[in-house]
């Protein structure tokens, strides 16, 4: 086995794990570690065929001793998800195996198909990305499993808040009031729970006249059955965070206009998209160094607490 960089090297007992997935006669010939993610170390396998061919998998460990205690029940829902959405339409990976209780594996671990494309996260060619974005959402919603998800799980409370510093104080203190009430009633949908550009892969042709259009949608580890606003929301916060806040509005307008249905009322669309804001408040670090690790240097931590505030704000005077 060759690896791309030290860093990508694959555990022993891992890496015999993987071998025993492996069709007969394959070989793993390449590792490549691949960044953006924040809760597990992931990896790009290159398999040798017998054929002399090559195909890709993926291997998603998780080591960092702050998420082990959630490891066993990301890696089922994901491997839940995965089988699921086979055949659904929505261009998910194939799941090859899980070991979620670290069985086989130094740590809890899932492979899975490679996927074609590659994620976004630049400015340019958002406006064309969001529309696409917002469509993907909409068929992920439409999925009607014979076995729900359990039910989603709020990722923030209003003591838990993390007020950036030089924050528009009112704007914050109001919108945390919001979240104190009871979450409003909602239709129940199939969400993916993490929905986000960091989570979408794309088909970008070099050809200006070739279409964008998605390859794939990753990370399924926090599907739950809820509603589709909080997919929504955690989408738009993402998205003000990256480029700015008025592309967290719009894309809440995108939805709609792709056939999404959010609730009626600004008030219960408020609840659910300043919740999200809020909850990123306590992980903007490592949302930032992520990003910039992706490639995205200038959004210092700093510069997206700043984006966060304006966001935030912004949304309490839309819909407050």
């Amino acid at each position: 086995m060759t690896n791309h960089d030290e860093a990508a090297a694959v555990r022993p007992l891992t890496l015999a794990w993987v071998c025993r997935h492996l069709e007969v006669g394959e070989r793993i010939v390449r590792t490549e570690a691949l960044h953006g993610g924040i809760t597990a170390e992931v990896r790009r396998l290159t398999i040798g065929t017998r054929d002399g061919g090559s195909r890709d998998l993926v291997l998603r460990s998780f080591v960092d001793p702050f998420y082990l205690g959630h490891a066993e029940d990301w890696l089922n829902r994901e491997a839940g998800a995965l089988t699921l959405l086979a055949g659904s339409g929505v261009p998910a990976p194939a799941l090859v195996a899980v070991d979620p209780t670290a069985a086989h594996c130094e740590y809890p671990s899932l492979l899975m198909t490679h996927l074609a494309g590659r994620t976004v996260l630049d400015d340019e060619g958002l406006e064309t990305r969001v529309p696409l974005l917002a469509r993907q959402l909409v068929a992920i919603h439409a999925v009607r499993p014979a076995e729900r998800p359990r039910e989603y799980v709020a990722l923030t409370t209003a003591d838990t808040v993390v007020v950036p510093k030089g924050a528009d104080a009112a704007a914050w203190a109001a919108a945390i009031d919001v979240i104190r009430k009871p979450a409003p009633p909602y239709e129940g949908r199939f969400l993916h729970r993490d929905f986000q550009p960091g989570n979408v892969l794309f088909d970008m042709p070099s050809s200006r006249s070739a279409g964008v259009r998605i390859t794939g949608v990753v990370d399924w580890a926090a599907t739950s059955w809820g509603p589709a606003d909080l997919d929504v929301a955690h989408c738009s916060t993402n998205l003000a965070l990256l480029h700015g806040p008025a592309w967290g509005l719009r894309f809440a307008e995108a939805y709609q206009e792709a056939g999404g249905v959010l609730a009626t009322a600004a008030s219960e669309r408020l609840y659910w998209q300043v919740r999200d804001g809020l909850a990123c408040s306590e992980e903007v670090r490592w949302v930032a160094r992520s990003w910039r690790e992706a490639g995205r240097a200038e959004l210092t931590t700093r510069a997206v607490e700043e984006r966060l505030d304006s966001y935030v704000t912004a949304v309490m005077n839309a819909l407050g």
